[in-house]
């Protein structure tokens, strides 16, 4: 049986919809104040991974752990370390001694940007540039110190249908603008949510990938230039670029800052994204799922890309 937190998230929920399909027994981990109406009827537990309250029934009976849940926004440095590493930190606890295996889904930004031409391995010393990237490699370390046969995976750019993220950066262009930072072609890593899913079922199930870390993305990484062209070929939209010199982003981005802290909500363009957007490459290699586990990120770029605009526009997110 198969433990699963984040399922109400983007990833999460295509994760459910998969063990859904497969006729897989799984139990969602919720909290108190979660909606678990989006999750339909799928058995739940009460519980929540910062106070280590309900985990041990949560995990009654389970062989396994996906840990999906986490902090991608926030409005200071301190909620991602709460979220992405104390619950990390209090998850591998519950779990020691109990011979539960545990996936703990981590990011490309825990390990860094890459060069130009070379994709990140696994074996590279993680250089984190946001402090989402800091609280998700000392989330990998957390966990490691406690649970070494842990499994880690590290997607990069996650994109598809219900997704929040990457819809921010395709309103525009649905208008028939996008806003780049100059200073050059920028590369990127990506997989689609449904190949993502198929990839966390099979590492959780895979003896071979025990202890070990994972990248998992398309072969193919795409430039910010193909992202616009094919967005504008799809959508029927000629897209003009505004760019921003860094400078300018960067005091853009201090602006939102001081807005969310007012706010107190997170912003989608924060100082910290704008550090991540300047580097030039967030490239990873996923030779080593290949190898081990039979991984495949099937889905192009362009196809997935089609499918998340016919979805967006379903859905109402988007008019184009």
């Amino acid at each position: 049986m198969l433990l699963v937190t984040g399922a109400s998230g983007f990833i999460g929920s295509h994760l459910v919809d998969l063990l859904r399909a497969r006729g897989a027994r799984f139990r969602c981990l919720v909290r108190r104040t979660t909606s678990t109406k989006s999750l339909g009827s799928v058995e739940t537990a009460l519980g929540d991974l910062t106070t280590g309250e309900g985990l041990d029934e949560a995990l009654r009976g389970a062989d396994a752990v996906i840990h999906l849940a986490g902090v991608t926004k926030a409005v200071r440095p301190s909620d991602y370390d709460v979220g992405n590493v104390r619950a990390s930190e209090i998850l591998a606890g519950s779990l020691r001694g109990k011979g539960i295996r545990l996936l703990q889904v981590s990011s490309l930004a825990a390990a860094g940007p890459s060069r130009a031409g070379d994709p990140l391995r696994e074996d590279a010393e993680p250089q984190p540039v946001s402090a989402y990237g800091k609280s998700k490699f000392a989330g990998e370390r957390a966990v490691r110190a406690v649970l070494p046969d842990a499994v880690i995976l590290r997607p990069p750019v996650v994109y598809g249908p219900r997704d929040t993220g990457v819809l921010q950066l395709l309103k525009p262009m649905s208008r028939g603008w996008s806003l780049e930072i100059g200073g050059g072609e920028r590369w990127f890593s990506f997989i689609f949510v449904k190949d993502l899913a198929e990839a966390l079922l099979a590492c959780a199930a895979a003896p071979s990938a025990l202890g070990k870390t994972y990248f998992v993305a398309h072969p193919k990484p795409v430039s910010w230039t193909q992202l616009v062209a094919q967005a504008g070929s799809i959508m029927g939209r000629r897209i003009h670029a505004l760019r921003l010199p860094p400078p300018v982003a960067r005091a853009v981005g201090s602006c939102a800052d001081v807005w969310a802290r007012v706010t107190d909500r997170p912003v989608v363009l924060s100082r910290e994204k704008i550090l991540e957007a300047q580097c030039m490459c967030w490239t990873c290699d996923s030779g080593r799922a290949a190898a081990d586990w039979g991984f495949l990120a099937r889905t192009s770029f362009t196809d997935g890309l089609a499918a998340t605009l016919a979805w967006y526009k379903e859905a109402g997110w988007l008019k184009y």
